[in-house]
């Protein structure tokens, strides 16, 4: 009996030894380079939301911009590129003169409903 145990217990390390392969089935498609352009843009007056982005890449480069209405009321516009692994570079500009109100908004609780 024991030397059942002791084999079996050989078979199992044997088995959690061995390498674990989970190559199984065909290689998956080789789609190629990276090759993309999307945009889109907000402009919501009433809420004050203005943002967008713009990006395209074209295998190892990449390049787009990006940009925001700040709460101060300055446009922050970022424009980018990154080629290979160069890493992510940017100019960061902006347009306009940052505001501030005399008053504060006056805050205005959400309506609650039930």
């Amino acid at each position: 009996m024991t030397l059942k145990v002791l084999a079996l217990l050989a078979l199992v390390a044997a088995v959690i030894a061995s390498p674990q392969s989970y190559g199984y089935g065909a290689p998956g498609p080789d789609f190629g380079p990276a090759k993309y352009d999307f945009n889109y843009a907000v402009n919501d007056p009433p809420s004050g939301n203005d943002f967008g982005h713009q990006e395209s890449r074209d295998g190892d480069f990449t390049q787009g911009s990006y940009y925001v209405r700040l709460p101060d009321g300055r446009l922050q516009t970022v424009n980018y590129n990154v080629e290979g692994d160069s890493g992510f570079l940017a100019e960061v500009n902006y347009e306009g003169q940052a505001q501030y109100p005399s008053q504060p908004r006056a805050y205005t609780p959400a309506p609650t409903y039930g």
